[in-house]
C-alpha cells in the first residue's frame, strides 16, 4: 500500500433476505413482496413510507417475530436454523413503538433479562447503564423510578438501554419516537446515535422506521421507502 493512500473499509453483510415474502394466511393479501435486501456494517438506514405500507411486516419478519412465507434470511451468510434464533434475536433486538415494561422500577427492569435462561449466564452491569443513560442527559434517579409511572419517553429509554445493556449488532426500530414529544425524541435520537459512536459504527447497523423525513434524514446514511409491501431503491438522506 502506498503512503497516504487510505484502503476502502470492508464492511461486512450482516442480515440478507434472498427472496422474502409474506402472505396474510386468512386472507391471502400479500404483506411483503418478494424481496432482496442487504444490510451491511456500518448501515444507519432510515425506512418510510405510508402506515400500512409493510415497514412493520419487513422488521418482524427480519426479526424472525413473524414467519415468511417463502425466501430465506441469512446472518453473517448462513442460514438461521429454529434452534438458532434466540441467539439470533439476541444480536439483532427489535423494538416495538410502544414498549412493554413489567412491575417494580427502572432498574428491575433492565435486571429482569439476566434472570431469562439464555442470558443467566452473564451479570448486570451497572456502570455499562449509566453510561449509556448519561447519553439521554438522565440522573442515575431515573433508574429508582416505578416503571409504570413512566411517560412514553421515558418507557422508551428504559426498553432501549434494556436492549443497548447487551450490545446487539442490529437494531430494527420500529417508529420509536413516533408518539413522542420533541425533547423525548431527541433524547431517543441522542441514545441510540450516541451507541453507535460508542461501539465501532462500522460493526454495528440499524433500520430505522419513521414517519419524520426530517428525523430519517438526520439519523441515517441510507434511506429506503416502503410502498404496497415493496421496497423500493436509496434516497438520498
Amino acid at each position: 500500500m502506498a503512503d497516504g493512500v487510505s484502503q476502502p473499509v470492508q464492511r461486512t453483510v450482516l442480515i440478507e433476505a434472498r427472496g422474502l415474502q409474506r402472505t396474510d394466511e386468512r386472507t391471502g393479501n400479500e404483506l411483503l413482496r418478494r424481496t432482496d435486501f442487504q444490510l451491511r456494517s456500518g448501515d444507519r438506514v432510515s425506512l418510510i413510507g405510508s402506515s400500512g405500507s409493510g415497514k412493520s411486516v419487513f422488521l418482524r419478519t427480519l426479526a424472525k417475530l413473524d414467519a415468511s412465507s417463502a425466501g430465506e434470511i441469512r446472518w453473517r451468510d448462513r442460514g438461521v436454523a429454529a434452534e438458532d434464533v434466540p441467539l439470533y434475536r439476541h444480536q439483532v433486538c427489535y423494538l416495538p413503538q410502544r414498549p412493554s415494561l413489567i412491575e417494580g422500577s427502572v432498574e428491575d427492569n433492565l435486571r429482569f433479562p439476566y434472570s431469562l435462561k439464555t442470558l443467566r449466564h452473564l451479570a448486570f452491569d451497572r456502570s455499562r447503564v449509566i453510561g449509556l443513560l448519561e447519553l439521554t442527559g438522565k440522573e442515575q434517579g431515573f433508574l429508582e423510578k416505578r416503571g409504570t409511572e413512566l411517560s412514553g419517553g421515558e418507557a422508551q429509554v428504559a426498553a432501549l438501554i434494556r436492549a443497548l445493556q447487551f450490545d446487539p449488532v442490529v437494531l430494527l426500530l420500529d417508529e420509536p419516537t413516533a408518539a413522542l414529544d420533541p425533547a423525548s425524541a431527541e433524547a431517543v435520537e441522542r441514545l441510540i446515535l450516541g451507541w453507535c459512536e460508542m461501539k465501532a459504527a462500522t460493526e454495528h447497523a440499524f433500520i430505522w422506521v419513521s414517519h419524520d423525513h426530517g428525523q430519517a434524514r438526520r439519523v441515517s446514511n441510507l434511506m429506503l421507502q416502503m410502498q404496497a409491501g415493496s421496497l423500493q431503491g436509496a434516497l438520498n438522506p
